[in-house]
């Protein structure tokens, strides 16, 4: 046991790419105010018109479309997985972080080592899930494309960004939850997709709302060590993903009320028959 925690501690967190990862705008991967305003134009725009076009576009058949979604969904359960013991293991056992610096870290903290480099992986998964919304579109599932499903992808890009190049506190605990998060929901599409259809599709968002509600917890700890402690880095990309996360949890409560509280209403009316 001890073995396999070496192993997964050199690979996900010692390994000199990882280890010496530092973000620098401009020069790393998606590092400019620039790559992202066009990455989510591009897709909101796609999103705009494919969504206007839908009637015209080819149908694919389940044939298609469904091992199209397995491999996408079992990608990007695996990816949020590896993501989230990444993170955690970085958090753990890197001995120049901890789980208090993790909720807030120094003013002067530098955008290097494993806890950026995981979230630089995790600002480029974004953009790979936008391969959700074409799926939906290709399979004309229309109601499945809302404006929560539309705004959270858009929006989430933006927000890791200001992660990165804000140097945000409290990054890795969000990183953690909600990867976690995914593993849960792209393991569900992916065994929807093999035709399975699993019953605790409800849990996914419960998982969602909780995530937010635990994220604003911490929150409150790390805002007052920054007002009467040493000072936390990234406050002003805290503020941004604080008004986020508000916006999607109202959104996810709205979700949650009408896709389940009216199905229980509905069953306990028949039941009443």
């Amino acid at each position: 046991m001890a073995s396999f925690h070496s192993t997964l501690t050199y690979w996900f967190v010692n390994h000199p790419n990882i280890a010496n990862f530092t973000w620098r705008e401009g020069e790393t991967l998606g590092s400019t105010i620039f790559f992202v305003s066009v990455v989510v134009s591009v897709y909101l725009s796609s999103t705009l018109i494919l969504r206007s076009a839908i009637g015209s576009l080819p149908a694919l058949g389940p044939r298609i479309l469904k091992p199209i979604t397995a491999l996408h969904s079992l990608i990007l359960c695996i990816l949020s997985l590896i993501m989230a013991v990444g993170c955690t293991l970085s958090i753990t056992t890197d001995p120049t972080a901890s789980l208090f610096n993790a909720i807030c870290f120094p003013v002067d903290a530098k955008p290097s080592g494993p806890l950026f480099f995981w979230a630089q992986v995790f600002y480029l998964s974004k953009i790979l899930e936008f391969g959700d919304t074409i799926l939906i579109i290709l399979g004309k599932s229309v109601q499945r494309l809302s404006f929560l499903h539309v705004y959270h992808h858009a929006t989430v890009v933006v927000m890791c960004f200001l992660w990165l190049r804000t140097r945000q506190s409290m990054f890795p605990i969000a990183l953690v939850t909600n990867s976690t998060v995914h593993v849960i929901m792209y393991g569900y599409y992916f065994l929807c997709a093999l035709g399975s259809r699993p019953k605790w599709k409800r849990l996914v968002t419960d998982c969602q709302i909780v995530q937010f509600v635990f994220s604003f917890g911490l929150s409150g700890w790390m805002l007052r060590e920054h007002l009467f402690g040493s000072g936390c880095s990234g406050i002003w990309g805290w503020c941004f993903n604080a008004a986020f996360n508000v916006s999607l949890l109202a959104l996810f409560f709205d979700f949650h009320s009408k896709n389940y509280a009216k199905k229980t209403s509905r069953q306990g009316d028949r039941k009443s028959d």
